[in-house]
């Protein structure tokens, strides 16, 4: 079993692919265990979670990050994921009690719970005036084929995005990882598929993740046949961004009068991240020190 979260880059020799593949299982665990997710929610999330480090580790900027949205109008309506080059990244889900019935035995009801009937967005802030949004409609919720598209459609790169999550019955997350891979320009489409070949025989890459001692290993198979060099490694980790004084800034927008009547109501006021699920608690007379510190800085 592999115990860190990583994630390995590799490029064939000839220069014509590179594959990303990461370990996500700790990472994914934190974002069940902070939002009480069903296990199909959990697997839901852990993908979208998975792929969205997996693409952050590409941008250039310290600051930089990428998003990615989904709504297909189902049960679990939106899912969010946000992480930045340094290996730290965040989700969440509109509905994460949502659940479903597994149609096939040892598969969750992902594409089910999540919908097609809507939009996959990626966006990257790169600290420009507006972030880049690429935005294409969902082929079937089951997140892997909908990025698969997202990189053809958007960004012209044709990709095998493959991402899984084996949750316990006790709704633990026993494993969790996912890969991409890209072909470059001149790429040969005798070794895509290749490639693709290795990874349709290598069946459910949960399953692999938890069976293999090193996520090299799975990289291994994943390149079967084929030449190649790791040329990155990184810790990859769940982390949430939130704090007292930026939720609290988001208190301060509010009037005065609705700050009263919510303390009034429920005896304090607090606000919740939807990312990690901290809670801050906060006194009216606080919220208004943020509001006068804030006026004081613009």
């Amino acid at each position: 079993m592999i115990k860190e979260d990583i994630l390995l880059k590799a490029v064939t020799s000839d220069g014509q692919v590179r594959i990303s593949i990461a370990h996500t299982t700790g990472a994914v665990e934190e974002a069940r265990i902070r939002h009480q997710s069903s296990a199909t929610a959990t697997a839901a999330m852990g993908r979208v979670l998975t792929a969205a480090l997996i693409m952050a580790s590409d941008l250039k900027g310290s600051e930089d990050k990428l998003s990615i949205r989904i709504n297909g109008e189902g049960p679990a309506g939106s899912i969010i994921a946000t992480a930045n080059p340094q290996g730290e990244g965040r989700v969440m889900i509109s509905n994460p009690r949502a659940d479903l019935p597994s149609r096939y035995p040892g598969k969750l009801a992902v594409g089910e719970l999540v919908g097609k009937e809507g939009y996959l967005e990626v966006i990257k802030d790169l600290g420009l005036k507006q972030p880049f949004i690429g935005r294409v409609p969902l082929v079937s919720g089951e997140i892997g084929e909908d990025l698969s598209s997202y990189f053809y459609q958007s960004e012209q790169i044709p990709a095998l995005v493959g991402l899984g999550v084996l949750v316990e019955r006790e709704l633990s997350v026993a494993a969790a990882g996912g890969l991409i891979i890209q072909a470059l320009p001149g790429a040969d489409d005798s070794t895509l598929q290749e490639l693709e070949d290795n990874v349709l025989e290598m069946g459910q890459l949960s399953y692999l993740l938890r069976e293999l001692g090193s996520l090299e290993e799975v990289l291994e198979q994943a390149m079967k046949g084929v030449s190649y060099q790791v040329i990155d490694r990184q810790e990859l980790a769940f982390a949430c961004n939130c704090s007292r004084e930026r939720l609290g800034g988001v208190l301060s927008q509010l009037a005065d009068q609705e700050l009263e009547e919510i303390y009034q109501e429920q005896g304090r006021i607090e606000v919740r991240c939807n990312f990690c699920n901290e809670v801050y608690h906060f006194m009216p007379g606080e919220v208004e020190a943020l509001r006068k510190e804030k006026a004081r800085g613009s």
